[in-house]
């Protein structure tokens, strides 16, 4: 029986004629004029290191659901979306020869924007680092919480809990207090109003495909004078996504997200430092797998 050959994976995109505009732990950002080029690589990274083993099909996951988020909630947010159609890029970039084996689906052109130095996490339910710092202080991120809940909880409404944007390591949590003091309180404000609508929105569509959406991290930043959602939108890298009918308080549940990486790297003896050891090709295909998932439910 022949077999359908694989996909390639991307590890890291080549681009001549586009200057990089930057390189992150995902995506490589080109400029190409008045807008930006952004690949969507199958790089993961875990515990703040990228992992040397790429993850088939993951850089189209995280284009193609954003694309998704992005059209779904431009009336209730602006963003900075402008196509992730392959042959559209190609006509506005006649001269740039990409690869479509390579790069259909997983590339994107995006208007510019002035970054917003903080990253909006929104959490729907008790689970991750909230859960952690509950147990220790009763509060997250300055939200005082009621006692006795427990991991996984639906919380009575979604909380609003930045953290700090940062180059190198880890982002750190902030209160929404020293958010206006880094941003302004005028837009902090407007970051917690749009983080929330966001949720909120996303969080309704998530429960009519099976899933909850336990939480989620957005990026913002200045279009044209206006506060405008940026980066990806409410995919497996950014966001905790769980079967709604496996859900109940008390216990995780498995998540549509690189969880099944990490639970595999906190078995191995790895002391989450760079270099990170190679993924078991079970791994591999299970997070592939998981990835694939969420896109085809929150799609459908």
């Amino acid at each position: 029986m022949t077999q359908t050959p694989k996909p390639p994976t991307l590890a890291s995109s080549h681009l001549p004629g586009l200057r990089l505009f930057a390189r992150g732990k995902v995506r490589d950002v080109y400029e190409t004029g008045e807008h930006l080029l952004i690949v969507a690589t199958d790089r993961l990274s875990a515990f703040d290191v990228v992992l040397p083993t790429p993850i088939p099909a993951k850089g189209e996951v995280l284009t193609q659901l954003s694309a998704f988020w992005f059209e779904k909630t431009a009336k209730l947010v602006p963003n900075h979306f402008v196509t992730a159609d392959f042959g559209e890029i190609r006509k506005r970039l006649p001269d740039l020869r990409l690869d479509p084996a390579v790069y259909k689906g997983r590339t994107m052109l995006a208007r510019k924007a002035v970054r917003a130095d903080c990253e909006c996490v929104v959490r729907g339910y008790l689970a991750g680092s909230g859960w952690k710092e509950y147990l220790k202080t009763g509060s997250v991120c300055g939200h005082i919480l009621p006692k006795g809940l427990r991991e996984a909880e639906r919380l009575s409404k979604p909380l609003f809990t930045p953290t700090t944007k940062a180059s190198e390591g880890h982002d750190e949590s902030i209160t929404r207090e020293r958010l206006a003091d880094l941003v302004g309180a005028g837009t902090a404000r407007e970051l917690e109003r749009l983080s929330l609508a966001l949720y909120e929105r996303a969080a309704e569509h998530a429960e009519r495909c099976g899933l909850l959406l336990a939480d989620t991290k957005f990026e913002f930043g200045h279009i044209g004078g206006r506060l405008a959602v940026i980066d990806e939108l409410l995919t497996p890298d950014s966001s905790r996504f769980w079967e709604k009918d496996a859900w109940k308080p008390g216990a995780t549940p498995a998540s549509f997200d690189k969880q099944f990486v990490r639970d595999w790297l906190e078995t191995g003896g790895w002391d989450k430092r760079p270099p990170a050891p190679e993924l078991p090709a079970d791994v591999v295909e299970g997070t592939s797998s998981r990835y694939r998932e969420a896109l085809r439910r929150l799609t459908a």
